[in-house]
């Protein structure tokens, strides 16, 4: 279902979007699973990896064409988001980060795109599997390499500070790390989607409402409105889905860093 198609209403009367419109979505073929969040995913994934495997599938020494573009993407991820948390292990974990972040970027831009329309990440279920796998990932690492004794000890307990402060520090550090840092890093990818093809849907109707459905003298002016609104907060979203991107991407590295290296 397109977001104009739900103008339509019994009393001929303009009504805004609410999210169990433009949210819960029909299944697609009667497959309880199959649904267009489920598609757009899948199609988004494809094309990050039709876009990699035509930069990367035979490199040339001198980039040109898609490989240089995507030289730039991965140049990107690796000094603004790998080295600054990782150092020295950053090459280790590009592949992840790379990935992280053009498969974020890419479920966002569906939701501005013509005839789809749908960010992915707008259902809580997709970044909430991305981010469970980080913490997995952050707590299997610094069992790994600090010992589950000292990956606890580490963080909830920095050296250097009196020791009645750890009373209060220590539950602290740990609801922080262990369940507000995990449930942060899907809701604020979430949020920032769900609000902003919220606000996307409403002002597009506006206008196709008071331009196409209802034209009046008096009406016209709110549906002008109504497009130019969507215009800008079209270029505006562009924007908050590539640093969403970044910062999912960013908080990954950040807590693979503090679990290969004890925060202190």
């Amino acid at each position: 279902m397109s977001t104009l198609s739900l103008l339509a209403s019994p009393g001929g009367e303009f009504r805004a979007p609410t999210p169990q419109e433009l949210f819960d979505l029909a299944p697609v073929g009667g497959i309880e699973w199959l649904t267009k969040p489920v598609l757009v995913a899948v199609l988004s994934s494809i094309v990050v990896i039709a876009i990699s495997w035509g930069a990367f599938g035979n490199p040339k020494i001198v980039p040109r064409g898609m490989q240089n573009v995507v030289e730039y993407g991965y140049m990107f991820v690796r000094d603004q988001i790998a080295r600054p948390f990782l150092g020295k292990d950053a090459d280790r974990f590009m592949g992840l980060l790379v990935t992280l972040f053009f498969l974020v970027f890419g479920w966002n831009l569906m939701g501005v795109i013509p005839f789809i329309q749908f960010p992915v990440a707008s259902h809580i279920a997709f970044p909430a599997v991305l981010a469970l796998s980080i913490y997995v990932l952050k707590i299997y690492l610094g069992f790994k390499h600090q010992g589950p004794v000292g990956y606890f000890k580490n963080m909830m307990f920095p050296p250097g500070l009196p020791k009645p402060i750890y009373v209060l520090l220590a539950p602290i550090e740990f609801l922080s790390n262990m369940i507000i840092a995990p449930f942060t890093h899907a809701v604020r990818l979430f949020a920032n989607m769900f609000a902003g093809h919220m606000l996307l849907a409403f002002f597009s109707m506006v206008g196709f409402w008071f331009l196409i459905e209802k034209l009046t003298p008096l009406g016209a002016g709110v549906g002008v409105i109504g497009v130019v609104m969507t215009i800008v907060f079209t270029a505006f979203e562009i924007f908050i889905q590539f640093l969403q991107a970044f910062l999912f991407a960013m908080l990954a590295s950040m807590y693979i860093g503090g679990s290969l290296h004890a925060e202190h």
